[in-house]
């Protein structure tokens, strides 16, 4: 094992053994090895689980964001900033009212229907624009996802929902417990996907041409990075909620240092996704003690300075 994963490795263990031990219930490994029955509990019942979905939630959302930034040709995209959040949540209001009686699979698949009709829809407007440099991509999405956010407003105030629609709108791990966070291990099937197809999609991220040029259906690659990227949103957004610029600093953070070989940048990129969200996750757990600050709120502060570095190290853009 080369040294920097010995230390990646370790790293992921120490911040996992952190998470695990801290929260407002009293909790010890020694008196789970002890046989100790609440301490078990709490560790089966809360603190994995919420450990678990935390893992696959950073995971999930870092490689969604690799592969859009891929099918769209541009390093500021993410589910974020190309409508897809924005989608997943109005589908989300429109499962609650019209399947409100319904099992959770109705619920996500809706909301899967929802995600890949919307990010289809700008992808599809994407490609009709004759120009659009780095910055008018994400600022064209945040438009476009705010008009879809408005509609999902209107829609919680019609049906008096807005509370419901304000605890998913900032992201919370507190709530995990077991048994609620199941549909999260979808990203391991998913994410496996991503990565048979990582090197159509760098091809797909050079140019329709250059795609049809190697043999590859250009439009068929799109709609499956877009259907994966769609059924990672989707379920993190039911379980957790929404997570800001997670898809959109991870991978640019990953290609800075390893380059944009979308298959070897995929395993750091989950990796730096689930280390990110792990510590933030820590971080907020411990400033206001024994309160907690939501995660969303910490990732958005910590996002949006480095969205900006981003934008800066581009002399053109600055």
């Amino acid at each position: 094992m080369k040294p920097i994963h010995l230390f990646a490795a370790l790293l992921l263990v120490l911040l996992a053994v952190t998470s695990l031990s801290v929260g407002v219930a009293h909790f010890s490994f020694s008196a789970v090895f002890s046989g100790d029955s609440q301490a078990t509990n709490i560790l089966l019942t809360s603190r994995l689980p919420r450990l678990l979905a935390i893992m696959l939630a950073g995971a999930g959302l870092s490689i969604a964001g690799l592969i859009m930034q891929q099918i769209v040709q541009n390093r500021f995209a993410a589910p974020s900033t190309t409508g897809t959040i924005d989608w997943a949540m109005l589908g989300y209001m429109v499962a609650l009212i019209a399947f409100s009686n319904m099992g959770g699979w109705i619920h996500l698949l809706t909301i899967f229907a929802f995600s890949v009709f919307g990010t289809l829809l700008f992808v599809r407007f994407l490609q009709r624009l004759k120009f659009k440099n780095t910055i008018m991509v994400p600022l064209i999405g945040i438009m476009y996802g705010n008009i879809v956010s408005a509609l999902t407003t209107f829609i919680a105030y019609k049906y008096d929902l807005v509370q419901t629609l304000g605890s998913w709108t900032v992201a919370n791990f507190a709530s995990v417990l077991q048994g609620n966070y199941e549909f999260l291990y979808i990203a391991l099937p998913v994410s496996l996907l991503a990565y048979v197809y990582a090197n159509k999609f760098s091809a797909a991220s050079v140019g329709e041409n250059f795609a049809k040029n190697i043999g590859l259906n250009y439009q068929r690659i799109i709609i499956i990075g877009v259907m994966l990227v769609a059924i990672l949103s989707s379920s993190i957004v039911m379980i957790v909620g929404m997570i800001p610029f997670l898809g959109l600093i991870v991978p640019n953070i990953v290609s800075l240092f390893i380059g944009d070989n979308m298959s070897r940048n995929l395993p750091w990129t989950a990796y730096l996704g689930v280390l990110l969200v792990l510590a933030c996750d820590i971080i907020g757990r411990l400033i206001i003690f024994p309160y907690e600050i939501p995660i969303s709120m910490i990732i958005s502060i910590l996002g949006g300075i480095v969205f900006i570095c981003l934008i800066l190290r581009d002399k053109s853009n600055a």
